[in-house]
C-alpha cells in the first residue's frame, strides 16, 4: 500500500473529530467543574470591594453555607458549554491542523492560526450556555434576595431570553471570543509544541505519559496568558444592570482597567491557584480522552494498527 493510501486510510472523518472533541471535554468538566466554581467566585470577590478570597476559603464557605454538592453548581451549564464550544473549537482545530500538515507535522504558524480560528468560531457558539455558568456558579455568593435561582442551564438559557432578551445570550462576547482565541493559540499550540519537543529528546514516546506532560506544560503557559481576559469575561456576564440603569462596566477595557486602579494590576491573575488547578487537569484528561478516542476508532473502526 502507497504512503498516500495507507495515511488516508488512518484519517479520522471531520464529524468524528468533532464529536470526539466534545465528548473530551465534557468528560474533563465532570472532574473539575468544583475548581471552575471556585475560580469564578474569586474573580468576582473583588468587585465588591470586600476581603480577598483565597482557594480554600471559598470552599469552605460553600460547603458550610450550602452543601458540598454546591461545588457542582452549575454543572449542566458546564457540559452545554462544551458540548458547544469544545465541540467546535476541538473539531475545527484538528481539521485544520490535518488539513495544514506537511508529512505528519505542522508548523507553528499553522498551529497558532488554527487555534486563533478554532477558539473564536467555538466561542461565539459557546457564549450562551458560558452565560448560563458564570451565572449558576455565581449564583451562591448573592444574598439569598437577589439570587437568581436557575435550576438547570435550559431554564437559565429561556430565563435569559424572556426577562433581558435574546442578546442578553451573547453577553460578554467580545472577551470570550478574546479569551478563546488566547486559550486556543496558547493551548492547542503549545500543547503541539510540548508533545513534538519532548519526543525529540528521545525520553518520551506515544502514550499517556507524553499526552500528560504535554498538557500540565500547556496548561501552564495558557493560565498565564488568558486569565486577565477571562476576569473581563467573568465581570461582564455577571453583573446586573436595572432597567434604565448604567451597567457597571462598559466593556472589556473598561473592565481592566477598573480592576487595575481598584484592586491592584496583580489582581487581574486573582485566582490563579484555581484557574490553574482547573486548566492543567481539563487540559490533560481532555487531550488524553481526546487521544484514546482517536486511537480506539483508529484500531477498532479503521482497523489501523496502534
Amino acid at each position: 500500500m502507497s504512503e498516500t493510501k495507507q495515511a488516508k486510510q488512518v484519517s479520522v472523518p471531520n464529524t468524528i473529530k468533532f464529536l470526539f472533541g466534545g465528548l473530551s471535554g465534557m468528560g474533563a468538566t465532570c472532574f473539575v467543574q468544583p475548581l471552575d466554581l471556585v475560580k469564578n467566585r474569586m474573580q468576582l470577590s473583588g468587585s465588591e470591594g470586600g476581603k480577598r478570597a483565597t482557594s480554600l476559603g471559598v470552599v469552605a464557605q460553600v460547603i458550610k453555607n450550602e452543601g458540598i454538592l454546591s461545588l457542582y453548581n452549575g454543572l449542566s451549564a458546564g457540559l452545554l458549554r462544551q458540548a458547544s464550544y469544545t465541540t467546535v473549537r476541538m473539531g475545527v482545530y484538528t481539521s485544520l491542523i490535518d488539513h495544514l500538515s506537511v508529512d505528519g507535522k505542522t508548523s507553528f504558524v499553522a498551529q497558532l492560526a488554527s487555534g486563533l480560528t478554532a477558539g473564536a468560531t467555538g466561542a461565539f457558539i459557546g457564549t450562551p450556555a458560558e452565560v448560563s455558568l458564570i451565572r449558576m456558579t455565581a449564583d451562591g455568593r448573592l444574598p439569598p434576595e437577589q439570587r437568581r435561582n436557575y435550576k438547570n442551564v435550559f431554564n437559565a438559557l429561556s430565563r435569559i431570553v424572556r426577562e433581558e432578551g435574546v442578546r442578553a445570550l451573547w453577553t460578554g462576547c467580545t472577551p470570550t471570543i478574546g479569551r478563546a482565541m488566547v486559550v486556543n493559540m496558547c493551548q492547542l499550540a503549545s500543547y503541539s509544541q510540548a508533545k513534538q519537543r519532548l519526543v525529540a529528546t528521545g525520553y518520551l514516546t506515544e502514550g499517556i505519559l507524553l499526552h500528560f506532560c504535554a498538557s500540565m506544560i500547556s496548561g501552564l503557559v495558557t493560565t498565564a496568558a488568558s486569565m486577565p481576559v477571562d476576569i473581563a469575561k467573568t465581570r461582564l456576564q455577571n453583573m446586573k444592570v436595572a432597567p434604565g440603569g448604567i451597567p457597571e462596566y462598559r466593556g472589556t477595557v473598561d473592565v481592566l482597567l477598573k480592576v487595575i486602579k481598584n484592586e491592584g494590576f496583580f489582581s487581574l491573575w486573582r485566582g490563579f491557584t484555581p484557574y490553574y488547578a482547573r486548566l492543567g487537569p481539563h487540559t490533560v484528561i481532555t487531550f488524553i480522552i481526546l487521544e484514546q478516542l482517536n486511537s480506539m476508532y483508529k484500531i477498532s473502526v479503521m482497523k489501523a494498527s496502534a
